[in-house]
C-alpha cells in the first residue's frame, strides 16, 4: 500500500462499545496494524471489552477520561497522553470531562470485529 487515503472516504460510525469510530486505515492488504479515531460522548463509559490477540495504543487528542484495564483504574488521561493496552486485557474508558473524549487508536495487528468480545 502506498499513496494518500483521502479523508472523504471515511465516515464516523457508532460502535456497540458505546463510542463513535472513524476508521482511518484498516485493510487486509496491510494487516500489521490499523488506525482509527474514537469519540466517547460526555458522561459515557465504554463497554468493558477485550480485543483478542491485539495490542492497542490510545493517543488522547482532546477531553479527559478515566482508563480501566483488567478491572483496575490505571489513571486519568488528558490531551497528549498515551495509553498502552496489552492484548487480551479487558478494558474501558470513561469520559470524565466537559467535552467529547477523542483519541487515536492504534491496533497491532489490525482491528478485526471477530476479535472483539464484550466482557
Amino acid at each position: 500500500m502506498q499513496g494518500i487515503i483521502k479523508s472523504q472516504s471515511r465516515s464516523e460510525k457508532y460502535f456497540e462499545e458505546k463510542c463513535f469510530i472513524t476508521e482511518i486505515i484498516n485493510t487486509e492488504n496491510f494487516a500489521s496494524f490499523s488506525l482509527s479515531k474514537a469519540k466517547v460522548s460526555l458522561g459515557i463509559t465504554t463497554e468493558n471489552h477485550i480485543v483478542k490477540d491485539t495490542d492497542e495504543v490510545y493517543y488522547i487528542l482532546s477531553g479527559e477520561g478515566e482508563m480501566e484495564i483488567d478491572g483496575k483504574i490505571v489513571g486519568m488521561v488528558n490531551k497528549d497522553d498515551v495509553v498502552f493496552i496489552p492484548k487480551n486485557k479487558n478494558q474501558r474508558i470513561k469520559n470524565t470531562g466537559s467535552e467529547d473524549l477523542i483519541f487515536i487508536c492504534f491496533c497491532s495487528p489490525r482491528f478485526e470485529v471477530k476479535n472483539y468480545s464484550g466482557v
